[in-house]
């Protein structure tokens, strides 16, 4: 059972996102926060699995209040839920350790399915939202992010860059180059070691100066 706490300053959408959840038979919600604050103190309550956390909220924000939680609680699972395509949220909340962002009006299955797949340990990041984070970063200067054109890439690998890179999670590639989920997964493992990184964002990153 996917335990969830959903922290939104809207109270129809809290429970608009309660009902729909509640309906899925692998789904609870435990807890609904109306800010940061109280999202951190339903977390130590309840120690969901799962917290979906608003980034606008009043008293304490969503950014801050994922940065309490995964200081307190670093295997409980936060996705960002918002309806904002902003830089620096997407940057600061994916460097802050969420396991993805989502956008409010995001089609139910395939917020479902990011739910699900969150809690396997993928990374959840659509397309408009990856294409947002890479165009940003790679026009910035950060440390251990330098252009990296002398790492070599195998046929499969480069296709499978061009996938992550584009926003696809590991379902989406394996459905699009016709091979088996573990098989991606380890694919992806491989290419983390070589690029030298541990995340997704990290890999995406790097990945641009690659592709």
């Amino acid at each position: 059972m996917i335990s969830i706490v959903i922290a939104d300053d809207q109270m129809l959408i809290r429970e608009g996102l309660m009902t729909i959840l509640d309906l899925e038979d692998d789904m609870k919600v435990v807890g609904l926060a109306s800010n940061g604050e109280e999202a951190v103190a339903l977390t130590k309550l309840h120690r969901p699995k799962l917290v979906m956390m608003d980034i606008q909220m009043p008293i304490m924000d969503g950014i801050t209040a994922l940065k309490n939680i995964k200081e307190q609680f670093p295997d409980t699972f936060i996705l960002i839920l918002s309806t904002f395509l902003e830089d620096n949220y997407i940057i600061e909340g994916m460097t802050s350790g969420a396991s993805g962002y989502l956008l409010k009006d995001m089609d139910t299955d395939k917020m479902l399915a990011a739910i699900r797949d969150t809690v396997l340990g993928q990374f959840i990041l659509p397309t408009a939202v990856a294409a947002k984070l890479v165009s940003k970063l790679s026009q910035a200067s950060f440390p251990g992010y330098e252009r990296e054109n002398n790492i070599q890439l195998t046929e499969r690998e480069l296709e499978l860059a061009k996938l992550i890179v584009a926003g696809y999670n590991n379902k989406e590639i394996a459905s699009t180059l016709f091979i088996a989920e573990g098989t991606v997964r380890n694919y992806v493992s491989s290419l983390y070691s070589k690029l030298e990184v541990f995340d997704r964002v990290q890999a995406i990153v790097k990945l641009k100066g690659i592709i």
